[in-house]
């Protein structure tokens, strides 16, 4: 975007560093910075650090007036944008930080101090590091910071943090399956109490109220001006309303769709009644007026059908999971239709699926001719069964013309056994008979 010829940027820039810590400096060579460039700048205590530029013009303007900080009060200087050496520096100074931390651990845990190293934070020059612990308490850390100089070589500065900030710095993945927005984009940190849980009609479990930090956690305070707003219409104290039938109690509260359900004593249904109705009885129970009955005066609702929206354009139709699988079924109802189907008289005929016609290769000539070579010997064979089967049809003519010649003449006929089917030769008729003494 192109800035007006009379325009003056804002020579204040928002340099981010390790964790959620973000500062404010002055531009004052009015060199070109954009988001995310690394750049060298003046510390309190002497030295220098290294950042990120997070934040420039007149968004800067308003991120200082949102901290409520003043101008004048911002006097340390961007030195100079930061060159290879400088980032080769400030990547050998990061990567000493979690030895150090271990380092400082032990040495902790040695004094028998009760206090949690949670991280380190090396100053961009390497002569300076910031440890931050967490503490129920004050902790006497002299002698602690003595071994650490002695070991370390550096300047050291302790700084106690909370639960929040531990988690912030640390970072992680929430309930939700997200980061911890304490460590993505959160810096502000506003005290919740359980009230807004309360308010949101939150079970008061602490193990699903708590976040990783062990607080109640942050995001019970993202929606608890929506609730406020809808309970600014619903009536206190509306626990029962008297009638004419009996007492009919609160069972219920819709507080987005103005509608409170009541039930008499032993009735199992539930009568939803709005707003406006429950405070022009609740009016009549203070004057002694008791209405005759809640369903009568109660109009019927009917129940809001959700209607679904879609955030997206659907181009090709994959937004069933299952679409594949209605495609299987339905093909399989066509084959089934297929196979039956009805005739005029009532009777059903199965129809096979036509075919398509199948094209069979073309036999190589070694198959041919070997086929030949086997049909000779089966030609011969047809040929030798239909001959016993001629001779087989004359023996039944003859068996059948000497049985009517027997019942003519009443003559028994001699039978010759036929064929070897009938005849069975007796092994022993060749053998010599033993001589009779």
């Amino acid at each position: 975007m192109d800035l007006p010829t009379n325009y003056k940027p804002f020579n204040i820039i928002e340099v981010k560093f390790k964790g959620s810590r973000k500062d404010f400096y002055i531009n004052h060579e009015h060199a070109y910075l954009e988001m995310g460039d690394l750049v060298v700048v003046e510390t309190t205590t002497g030295g220098y650090d290294i950042g990120h530029v997070s934040l420039t013009g007149e968004l800067v303007r308003m991120q200082i007036k949102k901290k409520h900080q003043k101008l004048d009060d911002i006097t340390r200087k961007v030195i100079r944008r930061a060159t290879p050496a400088d980032v080769d520096k400030w990547k050998a100074a990061k990567d000493m930080e979690w030895e150090t931390m271990h380092k400082a651990r032990t040495l902790a845990l040695n004094l028998g101090l009760s206090m949690k190293i949670s991280d380190v934070d090396y100053q961009g020059d390497k002569t300076k590091a910031t440890f931050y612990y967490t503490a129920e308490g004050r902790v006497d850390f002299r002698e602690l910071i003595k071994k650490m100089a002695e070991s370390f070589r550096i300047r050291i500065e302790m700084r106690q943090i909370g639960m929040r900030q531990e988690a912030s710095r640390l970072g992680g993945l929430g309930s939700c399956g997200r980061e911890l927005c304490c460590s993505t984009w959160l810096t502000d940190f506003k005290t919740v109490s359980t009230s807004a849980a309360r308010y949101q009609n939150l079970s008061l479990n602490t193990l699903k109220l708590a976040g990783q930090c062990g607080k109640l956690k942050c995001c019970l305070n993202y929606e608890l001006d929506t609730y406020m707003d809808a309970l600014k219409d619903i009536p206190d104290d509306v626990d029962r309303l008297e009638t004419v039938i009996g007492m009919a109690r609160l069972q219920k509260t819709d507080i987005f769709r103005k509608l409170m359900w009541f039930s008499y004593p032993n009735q199992e249904n539930w009568i939803p009644i709005e707003i406006s109705r429950v405070k022009e009885i609740q009016k009549l129970n203070k004057e002694g007026i008791k209405p005759e009955d809640l369903k009568d005066e109660a109009a019927e609702l009917e129940p809001v059908q959700p209607t679904k929206i879609l955030d997206y354009e659907n181009v090709v139709g994959q937004d069933s999971i299952t679409r594949l699988d209605e495609r299987q079924n339905n093909k399989k109802k066509k084959k089934r239709n297929n196979k039956s189907r009805p005739k005029q008289d009532g009777t059903t005929v199965a129809v096979a699926p036509a075919a398509a016609p199948v094209v069979k290769p073309a036999r190589p000539a070694a198959n041919n001719q070997r086929r030949d070579q086997n049909a000779a010997p089966q030609a011969a064979n047809n040929q030798k069964r239909e001959h016993n089967a001629a001779v087989h049809a004359a023996n039944k003519q003859k068996r059948e013309q000497n049985a009517d010649a027997q019942g003519e003449s009443g003559e028994p006929v001699s039978k010759k056994p036929h064929g070897n089917r009938h005849f069975r030769r007796n092994k022993n008729s060749n053998k010599p008979k033993p001589n009779a003494e």
